[in-house]
């Protein structure tokens, strides 16, 4: 649970959150949930666990710098919070979103006022850190460098892209993973039953198909799940003779209209759907394909994308073992700009699916890159003088004349079968071999017997 709020604001000025191991009761469900020591955090066992880095340099009181990247709701806030408790530390909560340089400065002189008259150290959390420009993130350097402060940062973005790389190279990054089914699970239990943060004061009766579903459908957000139960919970009616509260899968399922997907439009889970999907045509599994498409279809992703996505691949990965791919994917993507969805999703997922199940090369993909390599690295070869144009004049000739001694260029058209050999390349450079995969054996067949030809006739 990341929700917002500070634990001081400045030196010697305290905000309203009741003392540490307090819960107050007008607080959401989500924010009086929040752990109140190690042992009652939920998931991360992964950086957390017995023996693992975090927890031993957590216990050790031994780290200096944090930064903390994971989906929203995964307990980002409330982990930056234990630790300083932990520590015994005084905590300062900045947001990224709102905070500014003059903020950031003010915080750093309160700390260092705490360090030299109480001997105090102070643990800075920035949620949001990658909203800070790099200005803004750059004040934080020399105060990290010196110890004046204890820095911890939360974004959902990946770091090492989104933050500066002085203050990563600073930090020890941890990656936090979406809450699993069974921590969801746990920590709905607490919910109904805990009487100081959860309902364990109210009856509440919650079934299992109802938590089943709400655990579900809360895609390892923590506090999508609480804050969809605490609703259920506050707008069903107690029963007149028991005075049960009720929470049943009809309940539960108005408290949550739709399904949260863990997905941002310019992050990890973007460019990690993104990959998945286009791995998966490439790797001929239409069913993953479709279901990669949906992820991103549902989430709002944008359909323009992901047509590109279908006609890059239909180039890349298909190729000419099946030249009929790029035509689907075209026509793809003109249906998305002609008819928009939903109805595009169709069009989209006929070309997905064409393209998984179509027969694979990557032999012209490979080529022009050698080809672009070459002209980028070694020396530019110059246009053989039988295929230069004809219609600029050459030196010491009228236009359009053939030069003594020059080469005549052979029209292929004029030949059986429209092929006579000819040089077309200095230095006899080969960049495309064709694959044995589908259409593409016939072109290998046609294509090595105009290659013997070509030797044969000595050019």
């Amino acid at each position: 649970m990341d929700e917002l709020f500070e634990t001081e604001t400045d030196a010697g000025e305290s905000s309203e959150k009741p003392p540490r191991g307090q819960v107050d009761p007008r607080m959401p469900l989500a924010a009086r949930m929040r752990p109140q020591n190690l042992d009652q955090y939920v998931g991360q066992s992964h950086i957390l666990g017995q023996g693992k880095l975090l927890r031993r340099a957590v216990e050790a009181d031994r780290f200096s710098s944090l930064i903390f990247y994971g989906p929203p709701g995964v307990g980002k806030t409330s982990l930056a919070e234990l630790i300083a408790q932990r520590t015994e530390s005084r905590f300062i909560n900045l947001s990224g979103v709102e905070s500014n340089v003059a903020e950031i400065r003010k915080a750093v002189e309160g700390a260092r006022q705490f360090q030299r008259t109480r001997n105090e150290v102070t643990t800075l959390f920035v949620d949001e850190i990658h909203r800070f420009n790099k200005s803004q993130q750059d004040v934080l350097l020399p105060h990290i460098e010196r110890g004046t402060v204890r820095f911890i940062g939360a974004t959902t973005h990946n770091p090492f892209f989104y933050i500066n790389s002085p203050l990563v190279s600073r930090s020890q990054v941890f990656q936090l993973e979406p809450l699993s089914e069974e921590d969801l699970a746990t920590l709905l239990a607490a919910a109904v039953t805990d009487p100081e943060r959860g309902f364990g004061k109210k009856s509440v009766i919650l079934e299992e198909d109802a938590a089943a579903h709400l655990v579900r459908m809360c895609d390892g957000d923590a506090r999508k799940l609480l804050t969809s139960f605490e609703l259920a919970v506050l707008t069903t009616d107690p029963d007149p003779d028991s005075g049960d509260i009720r929470i049943t899968l009809e309940v539960a399922e108005d408290s949550i209209q739709r399904k949260t997907v863990v997905y941002d439009a310019d992050g990890d889970a973007h460019h990690d759907t993104i990959s998945a999907f286009i791995k998966s045509m490439r790797g001929c599994d239409p069913d993953a394909a479709l279901y990669w498409l949906a992820k991103m279809l549902y989430a709002g992703e944008d359909v323009r994308f992901i047509a590109r996505r279908i006609v890059i691949a239909a180039s890349e990965d298909v190729g000419m073992a099946d030249s009929n791919a790029l035509r689907v994917a075209v026509a793809a993507q003109q249906a998305v700009e002609f008819v928009g969805m939903p109805e595009a999703r169709i069009s989209l997922a006929h070309a997905a699916v064409y393209i998984a199940t179509a027969p694979k090369s990557n032999r012209a993909y490979a080529g022009i890159n050698a080809a672009l390599k070459d002209v980028a690295e070694g020396r530019t070869l110059a246009v053989p003088p039988h295929l230069r144009t004809r219609s600029r004049k050459k030196l010491g000739t009228e236009s359009g004349a053939i030069a003594e001694g020059e080469a005549n260029y052979l029209y292929g058209h004029d030949y059986e079968e429209g092929f006579v050999p000819q040089a077309y390349l200095p230095e006899g450079r080969v960049y495309y071999e064709p694959s044995d995969n589908g259409l593409e054996q016939r072109v290998g067949e046609r294509l090595r017997y105009w290659r013997e030809q070509f030797e044969k006739s000595g050019e």
